[in-house]
């Protein structure tokens, strides 16, 4: 759990925005790794031509288009949804309830 939901500071559309952005800041290292490597591995595959190439490469294509999808997925997409989720469904009501 991050910090200002710990201590009770989630109070605003601003607060919940700086957690998700500390999230996704997080979460930001690992996933360069992740593609990094995963590129690096499978370009290879992609460039090569010989006995075999043609079925490794049917087999890399999807994996490298996966993988830059996930990439942007985890790192533009999710934030976004979550934030309008957690806001609209869960925090705007309980501001609503606690202001009547």
């Amino acid at each position: 759990m991050s910090r200002p939901r710990k201590k009770g500071g989630l109070k605003s559309l601003a607060d919940l925005q700086g957690v998700i952005r500390y999230g996704a800041v997080r979460r930001l290292r690992p996933k360069f790794m992740t593609v990094g490597t995963t590129f690096v591995g499978l370009v290879p595959i992609m460039w090569s031509v010989g006995a075999g190439s043609d079925v490794m490469k049917r087999i890399a294509a999807p994996l490298v288009g996966g993988i830059f999808s996930s990439f942007f997925l985890e790192l533009l997409v999710y934030p976004a949804v979550y934030q309008i989720w957690k806001w609209h469904f869960e925090l705007k009501s309980r501001f609503r309830v606690k202001q009547l």
